[in-house]
């Protein structure tokens, strides 16, 4: 039995530039007051380059809670995102690639995931060899998903889930961006494991003109953290802070 609910501070897309001493500091300070987690959904860089990902883990040594993420698209964009993600392990932050993790009694399992499209509109494996290629990626990406997932369910039966993620798993929290962008957001493939796992909660980034908040068909919240988004809702800080 928990004795009481998890408080989870998430946010996504901060972007670190090479120019960005110190631009979390507060926000770091101010998250480790107000909550038991923080996550960061993905785009930790701005252009995936390591000397971005040292600024960040200078300013991750403020936090006084455990820290949990996934790697963006932007953290890939020069290759180099083994050696970002081994920088940040060295500031003792915890980036998920298909793996789980608990923290808080609380389970956590990430994946960056991948484009593809929602509903009737998703792409299928079919045509040209990209074209499978595409839609192959975001399926792996489901399955790694649900690995971990299903890990919690068998060694912390007990505790809650929440699923963190980069791309969106649902359309309704990109809502706002162009719908000719939809399908490199996102895809419906995300959302299978959430439902089929029961995860309490899901987090991703990505979609900076999307929504603050979704849900599944099954009633599963999903919540868009970019910064963005969340300052486009005008809260009053850089994170949203949801109990679990």
């Amino acid at each position: 039995m928990r004795d009481k609910k998890t408080t989870i501070a998430a946010m996504a897309d901060i972007h670190t530039k090479i120019t960005d001493h110190g631009s979390l500091r507060a926000t770091f300070e101010k998250a480790s007051e107000e909550a038991d987690v923080l996550l960061i959904c993905g785009d930790l860089t701005d252009t995936g380059d390591e000397d971005e990902a040292k600024i960040l883990g200078e300013q991750l040594d403020i936090l006084r809670i455990p820290v949990i993420g996934v790697l963006g698209n932007h953290d890939y964009e020069k290759g180099r995102q083994k050696i970002i993600k081994q920088i940040l392990s060295e500031h003792n932050m915890i980036i998920l690639d298909g793996e789980s993790t608990v923290a808080e009694n609380v389970g956590f399992a990430g994946v960056k995931g991948f484009g593809g499209g929602f509903d009737q509109y998703m792409l299928s494996i079919f045509g040209e060899d990209m074209m499978k290629q595409y839609v192959h990626e975001v399926v792996h990406e489901s399955l790694q998903l649900d690995r971990a997932l299903t890990r919690l369910e068998q060694e912390h039966p007990e505790l809650p889930k929440v699923a963190i993620l980069h791309y969106a798993p649902i359309k309704e929290t990109i809502e706002g961006e162009p719908e000719q962008l939809f399908p490199f957001l996102g895809s419906t493939h995300l959302v299978e494991p959430l439902i089929r796992r029961q995860v309490s909660a899901a987090f991703h980034g990505h979609a900076h003109s999307g929504k603050l908040y979704g849900s599944t068909t099954t009633k599963i919240p999903v919540y868009n953290v970019a910064l963005p988004v969340l300052r486009k809702e005008h809260l009053d800080a850089s994170y949203l802070l949801v109990e679990v």
